[in-house]
C-alpha cells in the first residue's frame, strides 16, 4: 500500500549526486577498421571528454588520464576527433591543437600565438595520401570575430588553405578514391538551418582545384559519398530534411524518399550524422512528430526497424552490416550499441546506472495543444511517478520545461534530469514550442520574427491546458529553461502572472547585449528571431526581459557559469540587479569555472539540489532530500 505524502516530498533513489556522477554523455560513434569507437563526456572526471574503444569484450578509454577531448569552433565544437591509420586525430581542449593519439600521444599543429588561437573541427581522411581536411577558426586579438576555412593538415603540421572567404565551413567529405571533395559554407546572417550551399572541388597535384557550387541553398547538411562515389545531401527543400541523391551535371538533387518527417538535425554542433551506407541499403535515423526512429533505405523505399528505441545520436555500420548509434528510449538510458536489421541490439558501451526499476519511470503522453494563436503546440506531459507514494489531497505541481536554442527540441527519450522531478512528486511538461525541430520546416520557421512570443505563448498554454484537465495545481505552476531556454521562462514570467516560481539557467535576459557580445557563430542568429540589427533595435528592447522588470512579480532562481562565452555573467548579473532593485525573492547560484551548460558533476548535483530546495521554500513543500538550502533573498 502507497504512502500518502505530499508531492513535492516524495522521497527518490535517484538523488543528485548519484544523477550527476552517472550522466555520461556519448556522442559520435565510430567505426573504423570496423571497431567501435565513440566520445565519452566524464561528470565525474571534471566534465572531460575521451574517446572510448569497444575491445570485444568490454569499453576500454584510449590515451592518458589528462586527455580532454574537445574543440571550441563555433563554441560549441563537435567533430574534435578522426580515426586514420596513422592514430587517432584529435583536438586537445587544453589548446586546441591537433594531436595524433597513437601508442603515445604527440602534437601535429603549431601553437598558436593567442591562447587557444587555432582551431580545428570535423576533420576527414583523404584516401591514398597524407592529407586531412578540416575546419579551421583562426582568433586574432586584433579581430571582433574569428576567420573560418577548410584546410589540408598532414601528420608533419602543414597547413594549406582549402577553400575561404565564406562566414563559415562545415562538413568536408571525400569520395572513396580520394578524388572528389564536397563541403559546405553559409554566411551571415544565415544559420546552418537557414540557407547553405554545397561545394565540390576536384583532386589536383596534390591539392584542391576547381571549387565550384552545386547547390545554392536552401538548408543543406551532411554531405557523403556513397561507397560508389554518389553524392548526397540532406536538404529540406521539400518542406522536410529529406536524404537527396545529388546530380553534379545538372547541379540539382532529389529524395531518395519523400517523407513528412525529418532525417536532418539542427546542425549546432560538428560531427552529427542521421545516415550512412550498410551494403546495399542506407542505415538512417529519422524524427517523425518529435520521436526518434531508425531504419533503412532500400530501392527507394523507407522501411523501419522494430528496435523499441526512441532517440538515436551519431550513426555508423560494421562490415556485417549492422548499425551503431547511441539509443535510447523513454525507459532506458542512452548506450552505444549494435543494431541489426530485425532490432537484435546488443549494448557495447556503459549506460547511466540509475536506481531506478522501471516501473518507477514517468514514461510521457504526447500531448497536442492549441494556443492562444490557434496554432497546434506539442509537448511531452510527466506525471509524478513513484511506486512508493502517492497523494490525494492535492495536484501536483508542474514544472514547464523550455529547451535550448531556441532551434531545438525537446529530449525523446529517458533523462533522468526529468525524472528527478517525477520520482519526488513533480509534473513536468517537456514544451516543444513553434520553431522547435522535428516538425518540418514551416513549424521550425514559426519562430522567425517571433522569439519571445511565440514560444512564450506556447509554454504558457501548455501549462493552463494541463491545470485545465486538473492534472496539475494552477497554484504552483513553474517555469525552467536555459540558454535560449532561460529566455523564454523570462518573457513568460514578465508576460503572464500564471506561474508562481521561475528556474533560469545561463538565460538571456538583454538582447541587445547578446547581439553585441556573442560569439560569431550566433552573432547574426538574432536577425532571423528577432529583427535586423541594429535596424530594428526597438524590438529587441520590447522583448528583452531585463526592460520589463516592472512586471516581474515571480519568484525565481538563477542559475550560472562564470565561464559561459554564449550568454556571459554580465547577463544574469543585469538580472539579478534589476530583481534586487524590485524586491523580487531570488536565489542567484554563480559556479566557477562552468561554461555554456554545465559539465562537472558536481556542479551539476548543486545546480538540482539548489532548484530543488528553492521550488519547496516557494511552493509550500518539504523535500525528503538532505540538502543544503538556498537562500531566498
Amino acid at each position: 500500500m502507497k504512502q500518502d505524502q505530499p508531492y513535492g516530498s516524495w522521497a527518490s533513489q535517484l538523488t543528485s549526486e548519484k544523477l550527476a556522477n552517472g550522466a555520461k554523455r556519448l556522442s559520435e560513434p565510430r567505426v573504423f577498421n570496423d571497431e567501435v569507437l565513440w566520445l565519452e563526456g566524464r561528470p565525474e572526471e571534471s566534465g572531460r571528454t575521451v574517446i572510448v574503444k569497444f575491445d570485444g569484450v568490454t569499453a576500454v578509454t584510449l590515451g592518458p588520464d589528462e586527455l580532454n577531448v574537445r574543440t571550441l569552433v563555433h563554441e560549441y565544437g563537435g567533430g574534435s576527433w578522426l580515426p586514420t591509420d596513422d592514430g587517432i586525430w584529435l583536438s586537445s581542449f587544453n589548446d586546441q591543437r591537433l594531436w595524433l593519439l597513437n601508442d603515445d600521444l604527440r602534437p601535429i599543429t603549431p601553437e598558436s600565438s593567442i591562447s587557444k588561437g587555432l582551431r580545428y573541427a570535423n576533420g576527414v581522411v583523404v584516401p591514398d595520401s597524407d592529407d586531412t581536411v578540416w575546419v579551421v577558426e583562426r582568433h586574432r586579438e586584433s579581430h571582433v570575430h574569428p576567420e573560418n576555412f577548410l584546410a589540408s593538415v598532414n601528420t608533419a603540421g602543414e597547413i594549406i588553405e582549402v577553400a575561404s572567404g565564406a562566414d563559415f565551413y562545415s562538413s568536408p567529405t571525400v569520395s572513396a578514391d580520394g578524388k572528389m571533395l564536397a563541403y559546405l559554407s553559409w554566411d551571415h546572417p544565415s544559420m546552418p538551418w537557414d540557407h547553405v550551399r554545397l561545394h565540390v572541388a576536384q583532386r589536383r597535384n596534390g591539392g584542391w582545384a576547381e571549387h565550384r557550387v552545386v547547390l545554392d541553398g536552401p538548408a543543406l547538411q551532411q554531405p557523403q559519398f556513397s561507397p560508389d562515389g554518389q553524392l548526397h545531401v540532406i536538404s529540406d527543400a521539400t518542406g522536410w530534411w529529406n536524404i537527396h541523391e545529388v546530380d553534379l551535371k545538372n547541379n540539382s538533387s532529389y529524395p531518395l524518399v519523400q517523407a513528412a518527417v525529418e532525417f536532418g538535425v539542427p546542425g549546432w554542433v560538428f560531427g552529427q550524422r542521421t545516415y550512412t551506407w550498410a551494403n546495399d541499403a542506407i542505415w538512417c535515423s529519422w524524427v517523425d512528430q518529435g520521436v526518434g526512429h531508425l531504419g533503412q533505405i532500400k530501392n527507394s523505399v523507407l522501411t523501419e526497424t522494430d528496435c523499441g528505441f526512441t532517440e538515436f545520436n551519431g550513426l555508423d555500420t560494421l562490415t556485417d552490416g549492422r548499425a551503431i548509434s547511441v539509443a535510447a528510449s523513454w525507459e532506458t538510458t542512452a548506450a552505444v550499441r549494435a543494431i541489426d536489421p530485425t532490432g537484435v541490439s546488443p549494448q557495447l558501451s556503459a549506460s547511466h546506472s540509475l536506481p531506478l526499476a522501471r516501473e518507477e519511470i514517468s514514461i510521457p503522453e504526447a500531448v497536442e495543444i492549441t494556443g492562444t494563436s490557434g496554432r497546434t503546440t506539442h509537448a511531452f506531459h510527466f506525471a509524478p511517478t513513484n511506486t512508493t507514494y502517492e497523494c490525494s489531497s492535492e495536484l501536483p505541481p508542474l514544472i514547464v520545461l523550455s529547451h535550448g536554442g531556441p532551434t531545438g527540441a525537446a529530449r525523446s527519450s529517458f533523462d533522468p534530469a526529468i525524472q528527478y522531478w517525477t520520482n519526488r512528486g513533480i509534473a513536468v511538461v517537456d514544451v516543444n514550442y513553434r520553431g522547435s525541430t522535428g516538425f518540418g520546416t514551416s513549424y521550425r520557421n514559426m519562430l522567425r520574427g517571433q522569439w519571445g512570443v511565440a514560444d512564450t505563448e506556447d509554454c504558457i498554454s501548455a501549462a493552463q491546458h494541463l491545470a485545465d484537465k486538473e492534472l496539475v495545481d494552477p497554484k504552483r505552476l513553474t517555469i525552467k529553461g536555459g540558454s535560449a531556454g532561460g529566455f523564454t521562462t523570462l518573457c513568460a514570467l514578465t508576460m503572464s502572472t500564471l506561474f508562481a516560481a521561475g528556474i533560469s539557467r545561463y538565460g538571456v535576459a538583454d538582447l541587445a547585449t547578446l547581439a553585441r557580445d556573442t560569439h560569431k557563430f550566433e552573432a547574426r542568429y538574432l536577425d532571423s528571431l528577432v529583427g535586423e540589427w541594429p535596424t530594428e533595435q526597438h524590438i529587441y528592447e520590447e522583448r528583452s526581459p531585463i526592460h520589463h522588470t516592472h512586471r516581474l512579480s515571480t519568484p525565481m532562481i538563477v542559475l550560472q557559469g562564470s565561464e559561459d562565452p554564449v550568454v556571459p555573467p554580465s547577463q544574469a548579473e543585469q538580472l539579478v540587479e534589476a530583481l534586487i532593485g524590485a524586491k523580487i525573492p531570488h536565489s542567484y547560484v554563480l559556479f566557477e569555472g562552468e561554461s555554456h551548460g554545465f559539465r562537472k558533476a558536481e556542479t551539476i548535483s548543486r545546480a538540482l539540489d539548489s532548484e530543488l530546495s528553492f521550488l519547496g521554500q516557494v511552493l509550500g513543500f518539504e523535500p525528503s532530500d538532505l540538502i543544503e538550502p538556498v537562500q531566498i533573498v
